[in-house]
C-alpha cells in the first residue's frame, strides 16, 4: 500500500528550513509556498501548521515533493522528469542571477575567498552541486615511483560511452547548444541537456569580454569550478588561453585553474565549447620532484623546472606574469612544430595537428607558476586509440581520454569497478566467483602476492588499481621515463636555456 504524503506540511518544512537557514526571507514565505503548490499543481494549502521538530533537511523535503509529484500525476515516473522537478523546486529558493551576481562582486571587494565560499555554499544548498552523489564516490590513495597518486571511482555521475556522447549531439533542438552555454541558466532541460532550473552563473570579465564562472554539479575535488566562453565557440589552445589562465589566477589567487588540449583523444569530453576547469585540490603533480631547474633564456626572471612525472611537463615560475605568458607562449609554439620520429611524436600528418598541451595555473605567494604539459594525439593501426593513450593492457581499469584531472594525478575510473574490485577480491580468496574477462590476467598476477589475507587483499586491489593507473600516465608521456625518452626531452629543453641551476 502506498504510503500517503502530507504534502502540505512538506511545504511549510521546507519553508521553515529555508528561513532558518536564511535561504527563504521571512517576508517572502508565502510566496515561495505558493511557488510551490503552483508546481505541484495543487491550490489548497493550510497555511497554519505548526514546522516540524526538528525540521527535515530540504533535501529530504525536495525527495517527498518529487514523490508526491508521481504519485499524483504531475510528471512521469522518468529520471528525466524527477530531475526537472528537482531542479524547479529547488530554484525557489535560488536568487535570480542578477542578485548572484550583484552579491558575488560585493563580496569579492572584502575578499576573493569569501565571494567563492559564498556562491560554493549556495550552490550546494540548491542542490546545483549534487553533494548527495558525489559522495557515494569511492576514493583511496596508492603508492608510486612518482609520489602519491589520488584514485576516485566516480559513482556520482553515469559513465558516458562514446555512443551516449553522439546521441546526446543528435538530441532535438539547439538551445542550448552544449551544457556549459550561458542559456543553460534557468532551463527546464531536454534529452541530452540537463535540468538546469536551479543553475546560476557569476560573469567574470577576461581579456574584455565576460565569461561564465559556475561550479561543476558533480564535482570531482574541492571547489570544481568550471570557466567558459559566454559565445559557443571551440576550444583552442593559444597565447590567449595563456593569458586568460594567468588574469584567472590573479582575479582568484586561491584557485589553480587549468586548459585541457584543444584535440581530440588528449582534449576533455567537451572540445565543442571553450573552457577552463579549476578549484582548490591540491594535486599529486604539484608535488612533482624535479629533475632540472633553469633561468629561461630571453626572459631571464621566469625559472623552468623539468619535472620527475609520468606525462611530460615543464613548470615555469615567475612573479612577473607577462614574462611567464612569453615563456609559455615560446614553448607551446616550439613543442607544437616538435618532431622526433624515433619516439613516435610527429607534429603533424597529412595536414592533421597532432602536438599539443594541457595547461595549468596557480599561485604560490606573489609568483606564478604555469605547467605545461606535452601531449601529442597520433593513432596508428597498432594503435587506433592513441599512441599516446591508454594502451589496451590497462584499459580494463581506464579506457577514457587523459584530460587535465588525470594529468594533475587524480584517476576518475568508471562505476563498474566497484562491483568489479570487490570480485577481484573475492577471488584472490580463493572464493567460486566470477570474474570480469578482461580482469582475469591482472587477478592471476596479483593472486601471487604473498601472505594474501581478508585484512590486506583491498589495500592490495588498490594499490594494483594505482599501478595500472600508473601505466595510464605512463602511456600517455610522450617523453618516456627510460634514458632515450628522458635525453630528448632534455634536449627539447637545452634550446630555453641559459644558466643550469639543478639537475638531479
Amino acid at each position: 500500500m502506498t504510503k500517503k504524503i502530507d504534502i502540505d506540511q512538506i511545504v511549510c518544512d521546507f519553508v521553515s528550513k529555508g528561513n532558518a537557514i536564511y535561504s527563504i526571507h521571512t517576508l517572502d514565505r508565502f510566496y515561495v509556498a505558493n511557488e510551490l503548490l503552483t508546481i505541484l499543481k495543487k491550490e489548497q494549502y493550510e497555511a497554519e501548521l505548526t514546522p516540524s521538530i526538528p525540521l527535515p533537511d530540504l533535501l529530504d523535503s525536495m525527495d517527498q515533493m518529487v514523490e508526491y509529484g508521481v504519485m499524483t500525476g504531475v510528471i512521469e515516473d522518468s529520471l528525466l522528469e524527477r530531475e526537472r522537478l528537482e531542479a524547479r523546486i529547488m530554484n525557489v529558493i535560488t536568487p535570480l542571477p542578477s542578485i548572484i551576481n550583484q552579491d558575488f562582486w560585493e563580496a569579492y571587494r572584502e575578499a576573493p575567498m569569501r565571494a567563492t565560499n559564498d556562491f560554493y555554499e549556495l550552490s550546494q544548498r540548491n542542490d546545483y552541486i549534487k553533494t548527495r552523489q558525489i559522495a557515494k564516490n569511492e576514493h583511496f590513495i596508492t603508492d608510486s615511483p612518482y609520489g602519491k597518486l589520488d584514485i576516485t571511482i566516480n559513482l556520482s555521475k553515469p559513465e558516458k560511452s562514446k555512443k551516449d556522447i553522439e546521441e546526446a549531439q543528435k538530441a532535438v533542438g539547439n538551445y542550448p547548444e552544449c551544457q556549459l552555454c550561458v542559456e543553460n541558466e534557468g532551463y527546464n532541460g531536454r534529452e541530452g541537456i540537463a535540468a538546469r532550473t536551479n543553475h546560476r552563473i557569476v560573469r567574470i570579465p577576461l581579456q574584455g569580454e565576460n565569461w561564465g564562472f559556475q561550479y561543476s554539479p558533480y564535482a570531482y575535488y574541492k571547489e570544481h569550478c568550471i570557466v567558459f566562453t559566454e559565445k559557443h565557440i571551440p576550444m583552442n589552445v593559444t597565447t590567449m588561453t595563456i593569458q586568460n589562465l594567468i588574469e584567472l589566477v590573479t582575479v582568484l589567487p586561491h584557485y589553480f585553474m587549468g586548459s585541457n588540449a584543444g584535440l581530440p583523444i588528449v582534449g576533455g569530453s567537451l572540445l565543442g565549447h571553450e573552457h577552463f576547469q579549476g578549484g582548490q585540490h591540491h594535486f599529486p603533480m604539484e608535488d612533482a620532484e624535479v629533475l632540472e631547474r633553469w633561468d629561461w633564456k630571453g626572459q631571464e626572471s621566469v625559472t623552468a623546472e623539468r619535472l620527475y612525472w609520468p606525462i611530460s611537463v615543464i613548470r615555469l615560475r615567475s612573479i612577473d606574469s607577462e614574462k611567464i605568458i612569453a615563456a609559455g607562449a615560446e614553448l607551446m609554439d616550439e613543442w607544437n612544430g616538435y618532431c622526433n620520429e624515433e619516439l613516435n611524436i610527429l607534429a603533424s600528418t597529412n595536414g592533421e595537428r597532432h602536438n599539443a598541451v594541457t595547461l595549468i595555473a596557480r599561485r604560490k605567494g606573489e609568483a606564478y607558476e604555469l605547467d605545461v604539459v606535452l601531449r601529442n594525439n597520433r593513432t596508428t593501426k597498432e594503435y587506433p586509440d592513441g599512441i599516446f593513450h591508454p594502451h589496451p593492457d590497462v584499459q580494463h581499469i581506464k579506457k577514457e581520454n587523459i584530460g587535465l584531472i588525470e594529468v594533475l594525478g587524480l584517476a576518475i575510473l568508471p562505476p563498474r569497478l566497484k562491483k568489479e574490485l570487490k570480485e577481484v577480491e573475492a577471488y584472490l580468496l580463493g572464493e567460486d566467483v566470477q570474474i570480469a574477462d578482461y580482469h582475469q590476467e591482472w587477478a592471476n598476477q596479483l593472486k601471487d602476492t604473498p601472505h594474501l589475507t581478508d585484512e590486506n587483499v583491498t589495500e592490495i586491489v588498490r594499490q594494483g588499481v594505482g599501478k595500472k593507473f600508473q601505466r595510464v600516465m605512463e602511456d600517455a608521456g610522450v617523453f618516456k621515463q627510460n634514458k632515450e625518452g628522458q635525453h630528448a626531452f632534455k634536449q627539447f629543453t637545452e634550446m630555453f636555456q641559459t644558466t643550469q641551476l639543478v639537475e638531479k
